[in-house]
């Protein structure tokens, strides 16, 4: 009989820790995932609210079109017309900021297009063009790749000939490619920071205001698809702009270099 009793009490304390958890997927970017930060928070995140969030990690217009698809309940990336242009249409129910670090300008440390030093973010650009020193993009309709763009845009600079390879991968396969091939590339400095095939690749060039990177997050619109888990998105989103998130942000570092700034405002 005692053996029964165990075996009962065992089996509610299952179901009861069973009712407690709540799954939810969230579509997030390869360079939050690449930087480590997740593998911080969401043990975390699971203990303090009882939510087990489950990573969908691709560039951010793959996330962008889950959340359409509804195939996720949340996202977070970094592209903000994307995520208001994702608002807007109604595939998101609103924009809140988390967080934000900076983007910044890697390359072979000779540093051959000599862009140390410049002026601003169009001028590095325009060195690299000029030398047609090895450029690797991203080229995967990620955050980083669209900034990438809207960078060589404002340098008035095409990008493209035996210099420029598009490579269609994540952070870290591209910055693998960037190291074989001693080129340049856009990384996010998270992913910089947390890259270890460094190779024979340094920072090269950082600061102009144009660079900061706004990482923001966004519910899945239940009018849309009523199928989400908007209570668990939403209890996540009190997290994510909490004091314990706060603190776990601005307290991650890497080599004692801080990765992001929690910038979550009331709303």
């Amino acid at each position: 009989m005692k053996l029964k009793a165990l075996f009962a009490a065992l089996a509610a304390v299952w179901m009861a820790s069973s009712a407690l958890a709540e799954d939810m997927k969230m579509a997030v970017t390869t360079s939050f995932a690449n930087s480590g930060l997740a593998d911080v928070l969401l043990p975390q995140i699971a203990e303090d609210t009882g939510i087990e969030v489950h990573l969908l990690i691709v560039g951010t217009g793959q996330a962008l079109r889950l959340g359409q698809a509804g195939d996720v309940d949340a996202v977070l990336v970094h592209a903000r017309a994307a995520e208001e242009a994702f608002v807007a249409e109604g595939s998101g129910t609103h924009r809140r900021e988390i967080m934000y670090n900076d983007f910044v300008v890697i390359g072979p440390a000779a540093d051959p297009a000599k862009i140390a030093g410049s002026g601003s973010a169009a001028d590095a650009l325009r060195a690299i063009e000029g030398a047609k020193a090895a450029f690797v993009s991203r080229g995967d309709d990620s955050g980083t790749h669209k900034k990438e763009l809207s960078l060589w845009a404002s340098a008035d600079v095409a990008p493209e000939g035996d210099w420029y390879r598009a490579v269609g991968a994540g952070m870290g396969a591209a910055l693998n490619t960037a190291s074989g091939m001693n080129a340049y590339i856009l990384s996010d400095r998270a992913s910089w920071l947390k890259f270890g095939n460094k190779g024979d690749l340094a920072l090269l060039y950082a600061g102009d205001p144009v660079l900061f990177n706004q990482y923001a997050y966004m519910p899945v619109n239940p009018a849309k698809h009523p199928h989400v888990n908007i209570d668990a998105a939403t209890k996540l989103e009190a997290w994510l702009t909490g004091d314990t998130a706060h603190k776990l942000i601005d307290d991650y570092r890497i080599n004692g270099e801080k990765l992001f700034t929690f910038n979550a405002t009331a709303q």
